[in-house]
């Protein structure tokens, strides 16, 4: 028999309390930046997933739509990564998938890091027509993570589609992070790479 249960995967109660200290409205990239590593780094504290976190923000406003921070290993799937689930609860709580046509002027992803090849694809599947980035891919490489098979272009690939994307905001304070997250005990997860001889 299959199992047909839905997937239900849900942010650690930590994060509500980690939010009523941080604004809800943000002016600036790097002031949105602070809030992604803030996420990301209580995630690695409190053993509660990897050393990712992003926030999807309306692009006019400014103001903070949702939150997501890693969940992989906490969930047994794959698919909560920190912008997946960002994105996801933006989508259920406005009502919609493409968040470019529920909000007007679009939304703004943040992310601690920069997305892996399955992030890459999910950001013009949801409409967001910023994103910024904090630490690099390599940052993320040289801790072991796998980042998938991204094109070496992918952000001028983004931009093609009409997608801003600012990369290195706080870059230094988010890889520092990431840096951190083996030395906290954190297992490094995700596609294991066969060797072809």
């Amino acid at each position: 028999m299959i199992d047909l249960r839905p997937i239900h995967i849900e942010l650690p109660p930590w994060v509500d309390q980690l939010l009523a200290d941080w604004p809800k409205v943000y002016g600036s990239d790097e002031a949105a930046m602070g809030l992604a590593i803030a996420l990301a780094r209580e995630n690695v504290r409190r053993g509660s997933g990897g050393p990712f976190g992003a926030l999807v923000l309306e692009s006019v406003s400014r103001r903070v739509l949702a939150v997501g921070v890693n969940q992989v290993l906490a969930s047994r799937c794959s698919l909560a990564h920190a912008e997946l689930l960002a994105i996801g609860i933006a989508q259920q709580s406005l009502g919609g998938p493409d968040l470019g046509r529920l909000v007007p002027g679009g939304c703004t992803l943040v992310s601690s890091a920069e997305p892996c090849a399955m992030c890459l694809g999910a950001i013009p599947w949801a409409g967001i027509n910023r994103l910024v980035c904090g630490a690099r891919g390599q940052d993320v490489r040289a801790i072991g993570f796998d980042e998938g098979d991204k094109p070496k272009e992918w952000a001028r690939a983004l931009e093609r589609r009409g997608i801003a994307v600012i990369r290195d905001c706080l870059r230094r304070e988010a890889a520092a992070v990431i840096r951190d997250y083996p030395d906290a005990g954190g297992i490094i997860y995700g596609p294991r790479r066969e060797k072809r001889g």
